[in-house]
């Protein structure tokens, strides 16, 4: 019997351990001397609510699924139906398959071929490796069209810092714009700065019972251009750095899922929701370009 998520590659070192799937190339466990860094699923379950899932050509939500690009019109399929959204890409149920192991590392790659809605063929990549800093993934796509295709790249890992719910954990998140949304379709709305709201975590600060479902930029970054969102809880830290490709960081506290707040979601996205008809920060890809982001999670 197959499992759900397909076949599990592990790789390890220097004390942490990281379980990758074959479906969707999703990073499915990553642990620290034993210690859960991210909140994952069992070996004899599929991803819910996106845990671990790679998000490409476009994370978050499409309005309607509806875009147009380059002077033409098109209408992807609708994938959160509740909401008349296309949601989180195209590639997370795909079947991703080793091209390059090794104890400390593994490369997966998938082909997205043209496709209603979608009519470009990219191939995408994701490298996991391990080393004395943690995790770092390097997500890639090389676009095979004739013509430049519109893209943007975000993964979903939930991040833990002990027994949830997450209202005991402190927060500190360097983003000083928030993304408003609709509550119903949580689409953009606007913004505004996180500055004296209960959204700013600029500065530690315990989660509490503050709901986050939101995107958030203007991102504080380090000299090497990274940009690191921490949670302390009772059993340790983690963090999750982005580099300077991700202006985006979405966070969500999981107040839908099962069980209730009890992990955290920092997604690193390159552009916002519903990019595909804002544009903002959306990459134009053109034939036979290839773009590479990288970022990674480290235990404090």
């Amino acid at each position: 019997m197959l499992r759900p998520s397909g076949e599990q590659f592990t790789i390890d070192g220097g004390g942490y351990s990281a379980t990758v799937t074959e479906s969707g190339g999703s990073l499915r466990l990553l642990s620290y001397q034993g210690r859960d860094l991210i909140a994952g699923f069992g070996d004899d379950e599929q991803s819910k609510g996106g845990k671990g899932q790679l998000l490409a050509p476009w994370p978050n939500r499409i309005r309607d699924g509806r875009y147009e690009f380059g002077g033409k019109s098109y209408q992807l399929g609708l994938t959160e139906v509740s909401r008349n959204n296309a949601s989180h890409g195209l590639v997370r149920w795909a079947q991703w398959l080793p091209i390059d192991e090794a104890k400390d590392s593994i490369t997966l790659a998938t082909r997205l071929m043209a496709q209603s809605g979608y009519p470009w063929t990219l191939d995408l990549e994701v490298t996991y490796a391990i080393g004395p800093d943690g995790l770092t993934v390097t997500q890639s796509a090389t676009n095979h069209a004739d013509s430049p295709a519109p893209y943007a790249a975000g993964a979903h890992p939930y991040l833990t810092a002990g027994e949830g719910p997450v209202d005991g954990w402190t927060l500190t998140l360097p983003a000083r714009t928030r993304l408003l949304s609709d509550p119903e379709r949580k689409l953009p709305t606007g913004s505004e700065p996180t500055a004296g709201t209960a959204h700013d975590f600029t500065s530690a600060k315990l989660i509490g019972d503050v709901v986050l479902d939101h995107a958030f930029t203007d991102l504080d970054r380090a000299e090497d251009g990274r940009a690191t969102v921490t949670i302390q809880g009772p059993d340790g830290g983690v963090a999750l750095w982005v580099d300077e490709r991700h202006p985006w960081l979405m966070v969500y506290s999981a107040d839908d899922q099962t069980p209730t707040r009890g992990g955290l979601a920092v997604e690193p996205m390159t552009a916002p929701p519903d990019a595909f008809n804002s544009g903002t920060d959306l990459v134009s890809l053109a034939p036979g370009e290839r773009l590479e982001v990288t970022w990674g999670i480290t235990a404090l």
